[in-house]
């Protein structure tokens, strides 16, 4: 889990994991900080994964006599003791660097699975948070309109350049569902949003609108809102625990293990 150990981040990533338990019951799945400082029930993602390891190979010690013949392996030993899966909505390699690094530390054999996005279900969850917040119609099926509503996006990431290019697949993706422009752009480059802001109102948009394709502890409270009046636009809130990113997750563990998914992971149909 990204950013400051809090009560706050804490919530987001215990509803993310409900909704992925829901999706696949006896789910065990635990939450571990990547900037813990070791206050009681904020643990470092190194110390659970540790833990996990050592809960594994008392589990499969105490099993592996009556469930296989001499030397023959048991099937857990083909299994990594853990998936770590990054609650990013795009990639960010100096954090992936650090949630690396405590993978190694941990000395538990843990496969790393790719960040959420780009994906359909980040461009659904995109369009809901903007259509909360009145910037966008909840439902293009629907013959009404939003008075409101953006007629340019821009779509706010961290992580570099190429989280920004990642970010701009799922802004395709969200730019077809709302049929007005998307552009991505870096909270963590300074001026990027007001100059992506420029260039939509150059080609005709005036009613802009700052979508955070985050999940929301990945930057400091308040940066996405202070980027959206530097830029003269209305802002949606973060990601947070959309449904969509608890499925996500699970997709992204499951992808790992090999474990096929359902179809409800696979994409999102057309509105």
């Amino acid at each position: 889990m990204p950013g400051a150990p809090d009560p706050l981040t804490r919530r987001i990533a215990e509803e993310i994991l409900s909704i992925a338990r829901s999706e696949l019951p006896g789910l065990d799945a635990r939450i571990g900080y990547v900037d813990a400082d070791g206050s009681e029930g904020y643990p470092a993602l190194e110390s659970v994964l540790a833990h996990a390891s050592a809960q594994r190979t008392a589990r499969a010690s105490e099993a592996a006599a009556s469930a296989t013949a001499p030397g023959e392996e048991a099937p857990w030993d083909r299994w990594p003791t853990a998936v770590a899966v990054p609650l990013l909505a795009g990639p960010d390699n100096a954090l992936l660097r650090r949630i690396r690094q405590s993978v190694m530390n941990s000395g538990s054999v843990t496969e790393l699975s790719d960040t959420l996005g780009p994906h359909p279900l980040l461009a659904e969850a995109l369009h809901v948070r903007l259509s909360e917040a009145g910037l966008a119609r909840a439902d293009r099926a629907r013959l009404f309109t939003v008075a409101t509503a953006a007629d340019g996006i821009v779509l706010a990431t961290v992580g570099g350049e190429e989280a920004v290019q990642a970010a701009g697949i799922t802004g395709m993706l969200l730019s077809a569902r709302l049929a007005v422009p998307v552009l991505a752009a870096a909270l963590d480059e300074e001026g990027a949003i007001a100059r992506a802001a420029d260039e939509l109102r150059a080609s005709g948009s005036r009613n802009l609108a700052l979508a955070p394709c985050l999940i929301g502890p990945e930057v400091a409270e308040g940066l996405a809102a202070e980027a959206a009046r530097e830029a003269g636009c209305a802002a949606a809130e973060p990601l947070g625990a959309y449904p969509a990113i608890g499925k996500l997750a699970l997709a992204k563990y499951a992808s790992v293990l090999g474990i096929a998914t359902q179809p409800s992971l696979q994409g999102v149909p057309a509105r």
